[in-house]
């Protein structure tokens, strides 16, 4: 069975990163990204109107953790104690083994290889910690950077579901990528 127990939070170091809990603090930089038409670009989801629906939303990823239905990370770089992007499984598939990662990073971290450090040591966690079988993705198949990025940490795209999203009156498709634990051993 996946573990989702959160308590104490698993802060998680990195070479560059830490890895904290999402909180209040991080309400400014979260709505600057959460607000930022290039990084919301390819997500089909509602950008806050206000800062405080940011807070909501920081509530609500805190009660997916004390439910054990998903957890997610501030991403900082060391000495720099800022919110850079976040990153998590925000879904659980518990009964399969299969937690979905989904990440976000500001355009000025861009290109640096920090959301690539970032999924390497989430993988890792959801591997060794949560007793995951297999790490799920789900990203629109014209976000060519989250395809790429995803690839060259293991992950294989295993299909395609047409116009299965509807967002703001449009249908997109999304693409569905999986890392098994097994993979990710032999890599």
């Amino acid at each position: 069975m996946l573990v989702t127990r959160f308590d104490p939070f698993p802060f998680i170091e990195t070479e560059r990163l830490h890895l904290t809990k999402l909180e209040d603090k991080h309400a400014g930089r979260l709505h600057e990204m959460r607000t930022n038409p290039e990084v919301m670009r390819y997500l089909q989801r509602s950008r806050p109107g206000s800062m405080e629906d940011t807070l909501e939303n920081i509530r609500n990823n805190q009660e997916l953790i004390q439910k054990q239905d998903g957890i997610s990370w501030v991403v900082e770089l060391k000495g720099e104690n800022l919110l850079a992007g976040v990153i998590g499984y925000w879904r659980m598939k518990k009964e399969y083994m299969r937690p979905e990662i989904g990440y976000l990073l500001l355009p000025q971290y861009w290109g640096k290889g920090i959301m690539s450090e970032a999924i390497r040591a989430i993988i890792r966690y959801g591997f060794e910690q949560m007793n995951a079988h297999t790490i799920e993705a789900d990203i629109n198949p014209e976000n060519d950077a989250s395809a790429k990025i995803l690839e060259r940490h293991g992950f294989v795209r295993e299909g395609l579901f047409r116009e299965n999203v509807f967002f703001e009156g449009e249908f997109s498709d999304s693409a569905i990528y999986s890392l098994l634990k097994r993979d990710w051993k032999n890599n």
